[in-house]
């Protein structure tokens, strides 16, 4: 995801960067985008889980997951957005119960033509700072062991490696390394 621009504003509900993106926090009006968003990067990339032809989710049962991150404490989704729509989003969901209610489990999400541009970094200071500010303790994520560009970027930002599922991904006919990063955040 390369080079940075500026850094957001953390705290606020949304934010701008320099070379316009915005980041904010989604809302069940923003399902269609967001919808179409997931697809254009399932067809895109082999780093999301997704295969093109197997995300079966509705716009309405993205609009019911936005309203229900919107009305949980410890869950968000946040979207980086520019003139043009949605670029990228970051999409966290804490734990149900009290033992693990302070955890999120974090999915991220950059379109090719926003990498390098400091999308990914924004949105995860955007997530961080909300989650600080929510009493969140910990972000977990996984990332596909050869995928360098995201596994760099969550270095960066203070993720390490807690462990490795060996082969436990098929993508392209080859099994692949899934690597278990976390945050604390204090």
């Amino acid at each position: 995801m390369g080079s940075e621009t500026r850094a957001p504003r953390p705290g606020g509900a949304a934010s701008a960067a320099p070379d316009a993106v915005r980041f904010r926090e989604a809302g069940p009006g923003d399902a269609a985008a967001l919808l179409a968003l997931k697809q254009g990067l399932d067809r895109e990339t082999s780093f999301m889980m997704f295969e093109p032809d197997e995300r079966a989710e509705t716009e309405a049962d993205v609009a019911a997951q936005l309203g229900r991150a919107t009305d949980e404490a410890n869950s968000v989704v946040i979207v980086a957005e520019t003139a043009g729509g949605l670029v990228g989003y970051v999409d966290a969901g804490g734990g149900r119960l009290r033992r693990s209610r302070l955890a999120a489990q974090v999915v991220i999400g950059v379109l090719a033509t926003a990498s390098g541009s400091g999308v990914g970094s924004g949105l995860l200071r955007e997530l961080e700072s909300w989650a600080r500010g929510h009493g969140l303790h910990r972000l977990e994520l996984t990332v596909m062991a050869h995928n360098r560009r995201a596994l760099a970027l969550y270095e960066r930002m203070g993720f390490v490696v807690e462990g490795r599922r060996r082969e436990g991904l098929l993508v392209n006919g080859d099994f692949i390394d899934e690597l278990y990063m976390a945050k604390l955040l204090g």
